[in-house]
């Protein structure tokens, strides 16, 4: 029976504690190599940006109910200039003009994104690349070059400027956009499910409509919503694109201020950023809703497995 090591209640007790200790040693270092890793200023860092990055935004939302004309002493609580907002018809008119303008771009660009993403992604051709260096130079060029360029185009071809030429400068830059994001989910599709569904007998148009949109229905719906927002917001293009006609809302408002900041430009950014904000909820509440729906599913397709 020699080497065999027998080992007594003793023993088993001093093994034991020898574990412990060795288990609390590496969780000691554990929590001294995360306290060691762990930036010190990291809360100071995130409160700082996000106050740099919101706070002259709730500067705005707060004197934009201020009672008097001031945009320096808040006297007191009051919703005048939000009345004053509502019953000006050049702010009315101008706040229409840019949701027009908003959604005939969000509508144009988005069916013309998703058919240019289908054919870099399908279509592979020698113009494909050529088309994707476009599409990102068309991106990172700044918006004002673009913006003089479709200003003299439209001079040089005598089409007068105007809410249309507005929505064609904004439509141009928003097709690159959408094409990039709807691309970036339709390459990650796997195309045999198309070519089952055309085994099945379905047309190619069907197998797109039948299978490949409703797999790409987020990422256009979040393209859509994105351009609705830029081209709501949009200042630069729109400025050198409108012409003597209702200018849309970031113009209208960069004329008033030549004569002097009234509290009814804070009452309109509020407006513009209340619109922006219930635009990007309502894209989380369906993508939410979207997944809810997956999920029960899965959950109910699994039931039916066990069962």
């Amino acid at each position: 029976m020699t080497g065999v090591r027998v080992i007594g209640p003793a023993g088993s007790r001093a093994d034991l504690s020898a574990g412990r200790q060795a288990r609390g040693s590496d969780r000691g270092q554990r929590r001294r190599r995360a306290g060691f890793d762990r930036p010190r200023f990291l809360l100071f860092v995130t409160a700082a940006t996000i106050a740099f990055l919101f706070l002259p935004i709730v500067v705005v939302v707060f004197f934009s109910f201020n009672s008097e004309h001031s945009l320096s002493v808040f006297t007191g609580f009051s919703t005048r200039w939000y009345g004053t907002l509502a019953t000006d018809p050049t702010i009315r008119a101008s706040l229409l003009a840019s949701v027009e303008i908003a959604a005939v771009t969000m509508a144009v660009s988005t069916a013309l994104g998703v058919m240019l993403a289908f054919a870099l992604v399908r279509a592979r051709t020698r113009a494909t690349r050529p088309t994707e260096i476009t599409l990102l130079l068309n991106l990172v060029a700044p918006e004002i070059v673009g913006a003089v360029s479709l200003m003299l185009l439209f001079v040089q071809v005598g089409v007068q400027l105007s809410l249309v030429t507005v929505t064609l400068g904004h439509i141009t830059f928003s097709i690159a956009y959408v094409a990039i994001i709807v691309r970036g989910r339709l390459s990650t599709l796997n195309p045999q499910l198309e070519e089952a569904a055309m085994d099945l007998g379905a047309t190619e148009f069907q197998s797109v409509r039948l299978v490949a949109l409703p797999m790409l229905w987020p990422a256009i719906l979040a393209a859509g919503l994105l351009v609705f927002v830029m081209s709501f917001d949009d200042f630069i293009t729109s400025f050198f694109t409108s012409g003597s006609g209702t200018p849309p809302l970031p113009v209208l408002i960069y004329s008033m201020i030549k004569f002097g900041i009234s509290p009814v430009i804070n009452a309109i950014g509020t407006l513009m950023m209340v619109v922006s904000v219930c635009v990007a909820v309502a894209a989380l509440g369906l993508f939410s809703v979207r997944g809810t729906g997956r999920g029960r599913r899965r959950r109910a397709v699994a039931g039916q497995e066990e069962a």
